[in-house]
């Protein structure tokens, strides 16, 4: 879908001046087919506030090139409800990052389907988190944060229950850029479509080495779309990321008990001067 996205834990990624272009000779798409019945069931009394993310996916992501113009007339069906589907995944009041969300997909439809879950939107692109930051504040979502950076650039900075992530890399180096931001036993679900057997069979060897413990296909939706959408379900055990990743949490955990400490020892300094 969105193919920008696999910039998202590239270092030194950047805006892409050939879709650049492409933005902005898009046309503005003024209608959108009727959405259809299980929108209204998914998204409960965010129904309205899905409506509008369309909306904005079909007119603002177009032109920014965030979204291709071909792709709107299917925006309900291939996008927005097939990643907000991931809601069946997701325990009651879990924390959630979305890695390279790009345009928000899964994280946003995610959002909208669970109030109750905590979203974070990781995105590297500064023209893609401004999109994410004015959809946030436009459609009111209290429960989703917007951060702008790479994956590996929040080890030990963020944690989190589940990663998602959409169209953004191979799962091999997905799941080294997202295993590292779980919990202990957290889970990564990875939209894969017809390509998930093929790459979680390439990828078992690396997995294993990341601290995941379990991992399969399933499939989400059944019975509420059309045709359900594909899921690479990846658990962690208790050392998510592996040793590198133990590490370097260790490393930062560090960092900051110093930096508190110094900045102990600078208050305690500062009183005693002023008796």
């Amino acid at each position: 879908m969105d193919t920008e996205n696999t910039a998202a834990g590239r270092p030194g990624a950047d805006v892409d001046p050939d879709v650049e272009g492409r933005a902005a000779e898009a046309p503005e798409l003024d209608v959108l087919a009727e959405a259809p019945v299980a929108a209204r069931e998914v998204f409960g009394d965010r129904f309205d506030a899905a409506v509008r993310y369309t909306e904005l996916l079909a007119t603002a992501g177009v032109r920014r090139g965030l979204i291709g113009p071909r792709e709107v007339p299917r925006l309900w069906d291939r996008h927005v409800l097939n990643c907000a589907v991931l809601a069946e995944l997701l325990p009651t009041g879990s924390t959630l990052c979305d890695v390279g969300s790009g345009a928000g997909l899964p994280g946003i439809p995610v959002a909208l389907a669970r109030p109750d879950v905590s979203v974070t939107l990781l995105e590297p692109l500064l023209r893609r988190t401004t999109f994410l930051e004015e959809v946030v504040r436009e459609l009111g979502l209290d429960n989703v944060t917007v951060l702008r950076g790479r994956a590996e650039e929040m080890v030990g900075k963020l944690a989190v229950d589940v990663v998602t992530a959409r169209a953004v890399a191979p799962l091999d180096r997905l799941a080294g850029w997202g295993m590292p931001l779980l919990r202990p036993h957290g889970q990564m679900l990875a939209l894969k479509g017809d390509s998930a057997e093929q790459e979680l069979a390439d990828s078992r060897a690396g997995l294993a080495k990341l601290g995941a413990v379990e991992w399969s296909v399933i499939s989400v939706g059944e019975g509420t779309l059309e045709t359900s959408t594909r899921v690479v379900q990846v658990k962690a055990g208790e050392s998510p990321g592996g040793v590198k990743a133990a590490t370097r949490r260790a490393k930062v955990a560090r960092a900051g008990r110093n930096a508190n400490a110094k900045g102990g020892e600078r208050g305690r300094g500062g009183r005693r001067r002023g008796r």
